[in-house]
């Protein structure tokens, strides 16, 4: 199966930070927010969102980036 990307830029950025800081919240505080940073940070690094894509949705600016 081929993840089309549905997530932009900064999308993708601020997925990943907000899911960075969940880590080391979920960390700090011991709880599970970590495992909610850790779908974040992924969805971020792989510029594909599941729930992007059951709802149709795609953030990627078609004239700057190209898709696979």
């Amino acid at each position: 199966m081929i993840l089309k990307k549905n997530v932009g830029y900064l999308d993708s950025v601020i997925r990943t930070v907000i899911g960075a800081i969940a880590i080391v919240a979920g960390l700090y505080l011991d709880s599970y927010w970590g495992f909610l940073g850790l779908i974040l940070v992924f969805s971020g690094a792989l510029s594909f969102c599941p729930g992007y894509k059951i709802m149709n949705i795609s953030t990627m600016n078609p004239d700057l980036e190209r898709e696979n």
